[in-house]
């Protein structure tokens, strides 16, 4: 008989699962890799810079928004490599709306960049 996992060695498992998840991303994808990069720098900026606690939040939340939403993104056109190998327009409409939300939230990343640091550098 197959004993029951308690709830801590199932979150333990799921932890696990998904630090696995996230290293097979960034080992995996160029996007993150640059994505990852860019948030080592503006980090290093944010502690060279003195940024405020408010201006932290603001920072961590997004890099991982767009960090999410990159992964989120590879998840789904994964699935519909998998689905439906061959070319199909509503696949590409899928991936496409995909990539785009990406897109948006890098723009969200880069404006509240732009925010913090253009005073400080100027």
């Amino acid at each position: 008989m197959h004993k029951e996992e308690s709830f801590i060695e199932n979150r333990v498992k799921s932890v696990g699962f998904a630090l696995r998840g996230a290293l097979l991303l960034i080992r995996t994808e160029a996007s993150i890799k640059i994505q990852v990069a860019l948030a080592v720098l503006v980090t290093i900026a944010g502690f060279y810079f003195q940024i405020s606690p408010t201006e932290w939040i603001l920072q961590v939340l997004a890099i991982s928004m767009v960090v999410g939403v990159e992964g989120a993104n590879t998840a789904i056109e994964k699935i519909c490599d998998f689905v439906h190998p061959e070319f199909d327009k509503r696949i590409g409409f899928i991936k496409d709306v995909s990539a785009g939300a990406v897109m948006l939230v890098s723009i969200g990343a880069i404006v509240v960049g732009l925010i913090i640091y253009i005073p400080k550098i100027f």
